[in-house]
């Protein structure tokens, strides 16, 4: 299953922005024309990562409550106090449209 999450151009170029699919709540994070879509809750302590900072050089998002930080490719912690990673989704842009993958 696909699901449409709006247009690329919506989406501004090292913002994190929370996005909603049936039955849980996404990170959607675009560098340049490349898109990242995570679990919008942080492994460590179920903080919204949509509220926090977004690493452009490193490619990470940090979680806004303890600073745990996660690779915006894999969902793998790059720091602590996080030690489990978060769930990634497969992001294509289609038509100008970012899509997402369903699970």
């Amino acid at each position: 299953m696909t699901i449409d999450l709006g247009a690329l151009d919506d989406f501004e170029s090292g913002r994190a922005y929370p996005v909603d699919v049936p039955g849980r709540r996404l990170v959607l994070v675009r560098l340049d024309d490349q898109v990242y879509v995570l679990s919008d809750r942080c492994s460590h302590e179920d903080f919204p990562l949509s509220e926090g900072e977004v690493d452009v050089v490193d490619r990470t998002i940090e979680c806004a409550r303890h600073g745990a930080t996660f690779a915006l490719d894999t969902g793998e912690p790059q720091s602590l106090p996080a030690t489990h990673p978060v769930e990634r989704w497969d992001a294509v842009v289609e038509e100008g449209r970012v899509k997402v993958v369903g699970q």
